[in-house]
């Protein structure tokens, strides 16, 4: 007999361990604004110490025009909500290594931050965006001991970047999907429940 409340209900699942660079991907039933069905990525994380991530899949209504002064680009250039804090400040997350000096680098080919005038001057060139960088309002952290504790209780399954060049495409519903999928078979059940339950 199939066991389907084990399928479809079970998030007692184990996953990877935390490191920067890796993500956090949100158990099915998390009902929190900023993280249902949300994919965080681990900017830093030291057991004992806080951690930081930023959530890579949360839309918001608001632009890079709208925030920051001398963006010349026509095309709206869209914002994401990293988490709760700070929301008064602007993040982005790049694989531009050295074109924004100062960038930190979260792991390998993969940053985060970095000279802000370099990076408004790469925006009005033209160049690439897509899949190239992010931007973010805000970022989600946790004080010393907390993730542990949520990674006990399988809040979220930690996961190793598994296309570096899709992490920073795609939006909110479909990327979380996209990244339980890879987390394999385990996980499966995991996919039959949408954010908004009235869906079903």
């Amino acid at each position: 007999m199939i066991d389907f409340d084990n399928i479809l209900f079970n998030i007692n699942i184990s996953s990877g361990m935390p490191h920067p660079g890796a993500l956090l991907v949100a158990e099915p039933f998390l009902k929190d604004q900023h993280f249902g069905h949300s994919v965080i990525l681990l900017v830093d994380y030291a057991p004992a110490n806080n951690a930081m991530g930023i959530v890579i899949n949360l839309p918001t209504a608001y632009t890079l025009q709208g925030l920051v002064k001398g963006i010349k680009q026509e095309k709206e250039i869209p914002v994401w909500c990293g988490g709760p804090m700070s929301c008064d400040r602007l993040y982005y997350v790049h694989t531009l290594g050295g074109l924004l000096p100062g960038a930190k680098e979260i792991s390998p080919g993969l940053y985060i931050g970095g000279d802000f005038e370099a990076m408004i001057e790469y925006v009005n060139s033209g160049c690439p965006l897509e899949g190239c960088i992010r931007f973010f309002i805000g970022y989600s952290g946790w004080s010393p001991g907390q993730l542990d504790e949520e990674l006990r209780n399988h809040v979220w399954a930690v996961m190793e970047i598994p296309e570096k060049d899709r992490l920073l495409t795609g939006s909110h519903e479909s990327y979380w999907h996209r990244h339980v999928k890879l987390l394999g078979d385990e996980f499966r059940g995991w996919l039959y429940h949408p954010l908004n339950p009235q869906m079903n």
